[in-house]
């Protein structure tokens, strides 16, 4: 069952019911404000970090679901029997909807969501009143913008309050949720109301400690507003019900304390066939400590907030025609970065999610790693250094200078001794202490951002930008230097059978061999670290032969331009490439299984991953990492063990992550055997390991297996079964319960995932076979048979490539008409426009 279907040409999800399966969500803002959209307007905006900034509240854990973020109604006033329609005191309201269904839940005559590239748009009518409410964050600016138009569509005059409402966060998302002894005396509000507009200023703890404060407005006069929540909704309601919608007046409401809102109501008067505009506006300001104030000169105004920036930013958006000009400046730069890779397959599935939606989730998992979603509250998590790194690679190719700047932020947090803190603040660039370090991965994935961030740009001077450890003054060193400590640290952290060590868990957090807890409600991640020198991964072993060799290509091409002499980096490569050698030798020897690669060995030096177990018995992540690695490549174990993955790991919803499922808890093995079987880590599907195994089928020629690896958890191959889905069917899902489960097929964690990136480097760069490298454009396809043409255009490097690929059998390639051996296109000359390209396979 379809919830609606893809607008390609508008770039657009058309979500034709309130009703989805879960909220379908889309996120607003590019830079530093953000927001969260439900199909239903749902979700919530912060500056930032979501933690330390959240400007409007929501509860997660809130029934019914998804309500009272922003939230608009629309009453239809109609004058008292004898009255004058005139007469504004003698209005009664006759029937009140919402334009997005919720909160009111009024059954509409009309419903359309519509999410495109950084914007939503909600369609309704109702009562014969037509509604549209746009949705976005300007580029450049800390605001969202709603703007709400209304038309009559009858032959009468029609009076509509349109009422809009957000209830603000006291900024810090976890004291906000839990300090009530302090914060139901801490709320303040400023009020702002003229002929031509009405601000709401949030101003709690501004006149202490903060230099931030957030504002609400309208560009049209009002009849009336509130800003104390419970005098808005009155004793007994809720967001689905608010006193003052049902009696259709405003109170004039004045918070102090307690729960502030921001909720002016504007009175529109419509003629028949008339439409009109109101421009909703939340904005956020800082100002600086010198400049808090309105007058700090002035007894009568000391504690009166400095309101000049905002006035500055709400007149940049205070016509309906300002609103338009942003918004078509928002679509030009959407379009501008999508147009760095586009293709023609003859797929229209394939199309739309190379050309549009994959890319977008690129960018928003850019933006905010895996800190805010409808899953990950914001609370906690900030910035992950996997997770971050990981990112980079779906996004380089559309903003390598914002890239730059990431990868300095994410090495920045680096310590000493090449490890890590698993995760930073976005705001303060600060590792999280709460979570810690000890995950052993985490400082190869640096090797493989820097790498591609090379391939995309052929930048060396980042090798050379200095960049702190641990985010302290002083420990500046450049980035090469950052580079060799994560190499060391796996090779001088290794274990008994010569592989490295796990340390608190690899890519997988919940493969906890060194934990050991006993202890209900003990964080598996943050418990004491058992660490002894035994638990080994073998994925992280693929990791080290695979991000190891980039380390010493790196070396190779720009060791001399970063200051070291030859002979110093002749030396470092080969120490490199003997430490890549032993590590691929106890891989193929401990870490082989007999028809796969097994995932570890645990703190008592038993091995994991192994047909020696009941459960377990093999895992994805180590056939799709050691394969891709090379590892067993000319052996024929690779071809093995992704045979087996086919075989035992594979259903038509993907490659689940182990199998068979733990049916026990395995205190040895902690957290992933605490989930029920088929869920999660306990055999689920998770989609970020799947484009591993089929860039490792494409890597060995088994091509029609690596395409349908990809449809298999692809969002427009699986749209027709949203249903059992459930997640939105325009971006990827972080996990899919596995055949195991009670629900095979249901989607969890949508957004904020690894797959996103890696699905994008699968499908551009193997599956459709461009791949940027040092000294050009490697073309290396890896299509079913059925696909015979292919038209790929690629921007790199300030080129435009153009490539189409013919399939005849007999290979060539031709460089704007001149023939070239082999399958790389060179770098264009400076200033080149356009390349053209043909290739035949």
């Amino acid at each position: 069952m379809k919830y609606g279907h893809f607008d390609d040409a508008r770039r657009e999800y058309v979500i034709e019911t309130p009703a989805t399966p879960l909220p379908w969500i889309n996120y607003l803002g590019n830079e530093d404000f953000f927001s969260l959209i439900s199909n239903t307007a749902g979700g919530y905006s912060f500056y930032k970090d979501a933690k330390l900034r959240r400007i409007t509240r929501y509860r997660y854990n809130g029934v019914p679901a998804d309500e009272g973020a922003r939230s608009f109604y629309l009453t239809l006033m109609e004058p008292d029997d004898g009255a004058e329609p005139a007469a504004d005191a003698a209005l009664r309201p006759a029937a009140s909807w919402s334009p997005t269904f919720l909160p009111l839940k009024t059954p509409l005559d009309s419903y359309e969501c519509r999410h495109g590239m950084g914007y939503s748009v909600f369609r309704a009518s109702y009562a014969g009143i037509d509604s549209e409410l746009t949705a976005f964050v300007p580029l450049h600016t800390p605001a969202e913008i709603n703007k709400l138009t209304l038309t009559n569509t009858t032959d009468a005059e029609k009076i509509v309050d349109a009422t809009a409402c957000v209830e603000w966060c006291l900024w810090n998302a976890v004291d906000d949720a839990s300090n009530f002894q302090r914060n139901l005396s801490t709320g303040e509000v400023e009020i702002e109301q003229s002929d031509e507009a009405t601000l709401i200023y949030h101003k709690t703890e501004f006149k202490e400690r903060r230099n931030h404060y957030a504002f609400y407005s309208v560009n049209e006069p009002t009849v009336g507003y509130d800003t104390v929540r419970d005098e808005f909704l009155g004793k007994f309601n809720g967001w689905d019900s608010p006193q003052v919608i049902a009696e259709g007046r405003a109170h004039d409401s004045v918070a102090y304390g307690w729960s502030p809102i921001a909720a002016p109501r504007v009175r529109v008067r419509l003629m028949p066939g008339q439409s009109a505009s109101l421009v909703f506006m939340l904005g956020y300001i800082e100002v600086a400590d010198d400049e808090k104030w309105e007058d700090p000169d002035d007894p009568a105004k000391v504690g009166i907030i400095n309101k000049r920036p905002a006035h500055a930013l709400f007149a940049r958006f205070d016509t309906v025609e300002k609103v338009d000009a942003a918004l078509d400046e928002l679509n030009g730069y959407w379009a501008s970065l999508l147009d760095g890779f586009q293709v023609r397959t003859g797929d229209e599935k394939l199309d739309r999610m190379v050309n549009i939606w994959n890319q977008y989730q690129c960018m928003v998992t850019f933006n905010l790693s895996r800190s805010a979603s409808y899953y990950e509250s914001g609370m906690g998590r900030g910035m992950g250094f996997r997770d971050s790194n990981q990112d980079l690679l779906g996004f380089v190719h559309m903003i390598p200078e914002r890239a730059r700047g990431r990868i300095i932020d994410i090495a920045s947090t680096q310590l000493p001794d090449g490890s890590a803190w698993h995760q930073y603040q976005p705001l303060t660039k600060q590792g999280n202490a709460d979570i810690g370090g000890g995950f052993n991965d985490d400082p190869l994935w640096l090797v493989a951002s820097v790498f591609a961030y090379l391939n995309e740009t052929g930048d060396d001077s980042i090798l050379r930008t200095p960049a702190q450890f641990d985010n302290k003054e002083g420990s500046e060193q450049p980035l090469l230097e950052h580079l060799r400590r994560s190499v060391r640290f796996t090779m001088t952290h290794r274990g008994p059978h010569g592989l490295p060590l796990i340390g608190r868990a690899d890519w997988n957090d919940c493969l906890n061999l060194n934990c050991f807890s006993s202890t209900p409600g003990e964080s598996f991640q943050t418990v004491k670290n058992n660490d002894t020198g035994i638990a080994e991964s073998v994925f992280i072993a693929g990791m080290f032969v695979l991000y190891g060799e980039q380390y010493a290509q790196i070396l190779e091409r720009f060791g001399e331009a970063c200051g070291m002499d030859g002979d110093a980096v002749r030396a470092e490569v080969a120490d490199m490439r003997e430490a890549i050698a032993q590590v691929r030798e106890a891989t193929l020897d401990a870490g082989w299984d007999g028809a796969w690669f097994r995932r570890a060995y645990d703190a008592n030096g038993n091995p994991v991953g192994t047909s020696e177990d009941t459960e377990g018995r093999i895992y994805i992540e180590p056939q799709g990492m050691c394969v891709m690695a090379g590892i067993g490549v000319d052996d024929g174990r690779a071809a093995q063990a992704l045979a087996s993955t086919k075989k035992l790991l594979t259903c038509r919803w993907g490659t689940a992550i182990l199998a068979p499922a733990y049916s026990t808890y395995r205190i040895e093995l902690g957290e992933i055997s605490s989930y029920p079987r088929g869920y999660k880590e306990n055999g689920g599907i998770f989609c970020h390991n799947n484009p591993w195994i089929s860039i490792a089928n494409a890597l060995i020629g088994n091509d029609d297996e690596a395409f349908a690896v990809y449809t298999r958890t692809c969002p427009a191959y699986t749209e027709e079964f949203s249903q059992i889905h459930r997640t939105e069917p325009y971006v990827y899902c972080q996990m899919v319960a596995g055949p195991e489960s009670h629900a095979p097929g249901e989607g969890k964690n949508s957004w904020l995932t690894g797959t996103a990136a890696w699905t994008f480097v699968d499908v551009s760069q193997y599956l459709l076979g461009v791949r940027p490298t040092f000294d050009g454009l490697l073309l290396d396809p890896h299509m079913p048979a059925d696909f015979t043409e292919l038209h790929i255009e690629r921007a790199w490097r300030g080129t435009r490539y153009i490539i189409d690929v013919t399939r005849t059998g007999a290979p060539s390639l031709t460089v704007d008409g001149k023939a070239v051996t082999g399958n790389v296109v060179p770098i264009a000359d400076p200033g080149t426009k356009e390349v053209h390209v043909a290739l035949t396979i």
